[in-house]
């Protein structure tokens, strides 16, 4: 339910955006983020690149624009696949995720969830090496952007992941 805005609160509102133009119709959209830097070999344990990666997954692909995760967040947009990687292994979950996302891409699906869990507080080892994952140039060929889960998906224990349409 949404509530009402006070008049104090939409005369700051006002005062803020005073001076601001809106985007035009046509606006294009911002350049995407410049190649992350190669993923070290896969190990069975975390590791310092994993740890950093975590507390930035922008640095690891580009996220939805607010117009899509708005859709989202209401339901308005269907989750063409789910992968949940609860209990793997890192290799066995890298192997999981590239066979889905090319199998997901193939099969013209749009928006997929990745469930990778939390782990114990917060620092799931999942987590933080599915973002560089997808960054890697297997797949990032197939995502066109990624971003946390709404709480109703799985919040931040899964990642939406908008896959590019293929062209014939």
């Amino acid at each position: 339910m949404a509530r009402r805005l006070k008049d104090e609160d939409r005369r700051l509102w006002r005062d803020a955006m005073r001076g601001v133009k809106p985007l035009s119709h046509g606006a294009a959209e911002p350049p995407l983020a410049a190649a992350p830097e190669p993923a070290p070999a896969l190990s069975d344990g975390p590791s310092v690149v994993t740890r950093r990666i975590a507390s930035n997954t922008s640095a690891a692909a580009p996220s939805l624009d607010r117009r899509t995760l708005a859709r989202l967040r209401r339901g308005d947009l269907a989750i063409d696949a789910r992968l949940d990687l609860h209990g793997l292994t890192q290799a066995a979950a890298h192997r999981a995720l590239a066979q889905f996302v090319a199998e997901a891409a193939a099969d013209d699906a749009r928006l997929v969830l990745v469930i990778t869990g939390k782990g114990r507080s917060g620092e799931g080892v999942l987590r933080a090496a599915v973002p560089r994952w997808l960054a890697e140039p297997a797949l990032r060929s197939h995502v066109l952007a990624t971003t946390p889960a709404p709480p109703n998906l799985g919040g931040s224990g899964a990642l939406c992941v908008r896959l590019r349409r293929l062209r014939p």
